[in-house]
């Protein structure tokens, strides 16, 4: 099974994207550091979607973006080739899915934690400002997003109501558009391209990032009893 990969990278500094695998990522100091991190997100991530691995996986990197961003702390703004292209109502029905899902179980992570204002991690600051510590802010910061990718793709919506709530809502106002699967390639803030199917990877991806350090946090300050939602390793 081939992984095919998006490598972007702000000099060493490498985000690598699983193009086949909707919101699968990796990053590293370098893009071999990055590469070898992928098979094992990857079988993660089919766990959590309840499929098996058939086969090995391995690794092709299909597309480059040098950006100037701050890659270490999870800063993108690359377009994949393949988000470029329309998009039919099977795969983007499955895909909503997906990312209604993966809100689904941000959710349920964010629940099974018992203090949502405890954390054992130090204060650090990114791009971004102070990067979440506790639960709480970890999830208001997730939850957040929600009316800027959509915005950025010209839906109106907001982040209102639960992670889930929030979402389904807006996949709900997008799809009042007339022609949305057309998948519109549209030039948003920053000079940043966007397209639907961006929108739904970065949901999937962004849930995955803030998912993993609120997981790994939790086990930190309360011990193994936490759920294991997504199928960390």
């Amino acid at each position: 099974m081939k992984i095919r990969c998006v490598w972007e990278h702000n000099g060493n500094d490498s985000m690598m994207y699983a193009n086949n695998f909707v919101g699968a990522y990796t990053r590293g100091e370098t893009k071999d550091i990055a590469l070898q991190k992928m098979a094992r997100e990857v079988a993660s991530y089919l766990e959590w979607k309840g499929e098996a691995v058939t086969g090995s996986l391995e690794t092709v990197i299909v597309q480059e973006k040098a950006s100037a961003l701050t890659i270490s702390d999870a800063d993108s703004d690359v377009l994949f080739e393949e988000e470029k292209k329309p998009i039919s109502e099977a795969e983007y029905k499955e895909l909503k899915a997906l990312a209604i899902k993966s809100a689904q179980d941000f959710l349920g992570l964010y629940e099974a934690i018992p203090d949502k204002d405890k954390s054992c991690l130090p204060i650090r600051k990114t791009f971004y400002g102070q990067v979440p510590r506790t639960a709480s802010e970890m999830y208001e910061h997730t939850k957040n997003v929600n009316d800027y990718y959509f915005g950025e793709i010209g839906v109106e919506t907001d982040h209102e109501g639960t992670i889930v709530e929030c979402r389904q809502r807006g996949f709900a106002r997008l799809e009042s558009q007339p022609d949305f699967l057309m998948n519109t390639v549209y030039l948003g803030s920053y000079d940043e391209e966007w397209s639907l199917r961006k929108v739904l990877r970065r949901f999937i991806w962004h849930d995955r990032i803030h998912a993993k350090a609120m997981y790994r946090m939790a086990v930190r300050t309360f011990g193994g009893d936490i759920p294991n939602l997504f199928h960390f390793v």
